[in-house]
């Protein structure tokens, strides 16, 4: 069989390196003497000088532009030194490479205590990847035929977003560094031959990182969603008809999220929940005129019609809420852009599938708040041709129900307990809206309305959804 230039090229390239790499292997804990030494100094001498004539080849040409937009620093290590990191935990590698004896090698290198996996190529390394994973680091290897490392890493990066993406390659080229960095998101740069204290350094490197991202991730979601849910509960006093929604849109939010698998679930539960922020500039009675279906006056309704985007103008600035800003902004509108902002987390696609969801979780709660069945509101959205996505509504019509385990009773206000759903609005005796019907018991809710009770301007019973199995 017919071999091209290039092929020929790659796997003198793989020997060389082969060869080199085993002769470092030698260079290991164990003493060697001084004639050991000067074979050894002789045989990576005359590989790297056989190495840089192949490499010296032109490269075939690459498919499409290069962008010059490093968006991470590229970092070419070959003799730079690093404390390793204290390896413990979570610390799964895995190494991707087109020669089974390079793997072979890497395995070898790579200190005690990281837990190594190996595949051959770009689709058993996405195998990998989606049966065996998550890995903490994956190392892929440049020129690999079929599947080049930048397309593989490429797929990594949405395939599993935290993990840490380095790159091996014999070109010491900058239009592939760039090419490289700018389509897999690549986090280290690695020449070929690669000594055994450059890898490890690098996959210390990689997994200190790794648990970086893991560590800001659930500061995001613990402490950043806490701050949400106490902001939208201050603001649901503050105009109870706009945020007396943001939970029953974040509970279907939540579970089309869930259904579709979509990473970083917290950037769609929070744009939710702070989908009606815009409606702080609205009044009341125009909110409950649009939230009922009721005609507005041209003014109104363009008032109305622009709260998604006063929601945006004001989230945008907050940092790491740049996605979130953006779906907020897209809520009403008649067709989702086909391109939006990328984030550290987030592919432009993933925060455009995020908006579609909650697009359509607010429009179904808009009709299921003007007493239609869950069956007649997506009946009613279906008839929006190309405003919803069909497998969108198919899922939405599954969903389980809010109150799918809980009766309707009237009960007293002291007996109420956070996640019962309220099945009434609650107004004082001179008509002040204190809560809206649909919304979720959280402590702070209950504690205003103990207050109202108490000083004796509400009813001290409300009809509310609660779990079947309490006795009341």
């Amino acid at each position: 069989m017919s071999t091209t230039p290039a092929q020929t090229i790659h796997d003198i390239r793989n020997a060389l390196n082969v060869i080199m790499g085993n002769a470092q292997l030698l260079q290991g804990p164990d003493p060697l003497t001084a004639k050991q030494k000067k074979y050894i100094e002789r045989i990576l001498h005359a590989s790297r000088e056989m190495l840089s004539a192949v490499q010296a080849t032109p490269p075939e040409p690459q498919t499409g532009k290069n962008e010059l937009k490093l968006h991470i620093s590229v970092v070419e290590e070959q003799a730079q030194t690093e404390t390793p990191a204290p390896i413990g935990g979570d610390n799964r590698v895995l190494f991707v490479d087109d020669d089974a004896a390079i793997l072979e090698q890497y395995r070898e290198m790579a200190q005690p205590g990281f837990d190594i996996d190996t595949a051959i190529g770009g689709e058993d390394g996405l195998a990998a990847v989606g049966n065996r994973g998550p890995y903490m680091v994956v190392v892929s290897d440049m020129e690999m035929p079929g599947m080049s490392g930048v397309d593989f890493l490429s797929q990594v990066r949405v395939m599993a977003p935290d993990t840490i993406r380095i790159m091996l390659t014999g070109h010491a080229d900058l239009n592939v560094a760039m090419h490289a960095v700018n389509q897999g998101h690549i986090f280290r740069f690695l020449t070929k031959p690669c000594d055994r204290e450059s890898l490890n350094s690098s996959l210390s490197a990689g997994l200190v990182r790794y648990r970086l991202v893991a560590a800001e991730k659930e500061i995001l979601e613990n402490t950043l969603m806490g701050s949400i849910k106490v902001l939208t509960d201050v603001l649901s006093a503050v105009n109870p008809e706009a945020f007396g929604r943001s939970l029953r849109i974040a509970h279907y939010v939540r579970q089309l999220v869930a259904r579709f698998k979509l990473p970083a679930p917290w950037h769609f539960e929070a744009a939710a929940m702070l989908s009606p922020l815009g409606c702080i500039t609205l009044n009341s009675e125009v909110l409950r005129a649009a939230y009922a279906g009721t005609p507005l006056s041209a003014e109104d309704q363009a008032r109305f019609d622009a709260h998604p985007r006063v929601a945006e103008d004001l989230l945008c600035t907050i940092p790491r809420l740049e996605a979130v800003a953006w779906m907020v902004g897209q809520q009403l509108m008649a067709q989702i852009p086909a391109s939006a902002p990328e984030v550290a987390a987030l592919t432009s696609d993933v925060i455009i599938a995020g908006a579609k969801i909650l697009k359509l979780a607010v429009a179904f709660d808009d009709l299921r708040m003007r007493a239609l069945s869950n069956e007649e509101a997506i009946a009613q959205l279906r008839l929006r041709v190309g405003e919803f996505d069909s497998q969108l509504l198919d899922a939405m019509m599954s969903l389980k129900s809010e109150g799918s385990k809980m009766v309707s009773r009237k009960i007293p206000v002291t007996k109420l307990t956070p996640g019962m759903i309220l099945q009434q609005e609650i107004k004082t005796g001179s008509g002040v809206l204190i809560v809206t019907k649909g919304q979720e018991i959280t402590r702070p809710l209950l504690a205003r309305l103990l207050n109202f009770v108490e000083a004796g301007t509400i009813c001290d019973e409300i009809l509310a959804l609660v779990p079947v199995h309490l006795p009341f």
